[in-house]
């Protein structure tokens, strides 16, 4: 089990940037497939992105692809989500998400298959 803490969410206009790091405890970070998700109100939560264990391979929704980079430093116990071009419609609470041993990457794009969850971070953009 690993414990997870986000930061870097906030209120920014149409078009700005934001960086979202989630912090993971323990030591077996790099047995972890990492993936991000959001869930608006009224909405379901929806796959945003995610990385495997080694950070080799990333895997991307359609809605942020080009606009949305996920990465992570195995030394550092960390996955980041760069969010560049944000929209309004990217406006929700992120929570990150790790899934021991993933095996097959389509495995990462399921919210369900995930061991743990981050208590998410608010993000907020203005049109």
């Amino acid at each position: 089990q690993v414990q997870l803490v986000e930061s870097g969410g906030g209120l920014v206009q149409a078009g700005a940037s934001l960086r979202l790091s989630c912090a993971a405890s323990g030591r077996t970070f790099s047995m972890y497939g990492m993936g991000w998700f959001r869930q608006a109100p009224g909405k379901e939560r929806e796959f945003v992105a995610a990385i495997s264990r080694s950070g080799d391979s990333t895997y991307d929704a359609d809605s942020v692809k080009g606009r949305f980079t996920i990465s992570r430093d195995n030394a550092k116990n960390t996955v980041y989500l760069q969010m560049n071009s944000l929209k309004p419609e990217d406006t929700a609470v992120y929570s990150c998400a790790a899934q021991r041993s993933p095996g097959l990457p389509a495995r990462l794009r399921i919210g369900s298959l995930y061991d743990d969850w981050g208590q998410g971070t608010q993000v907020t953009v203005s049109s």
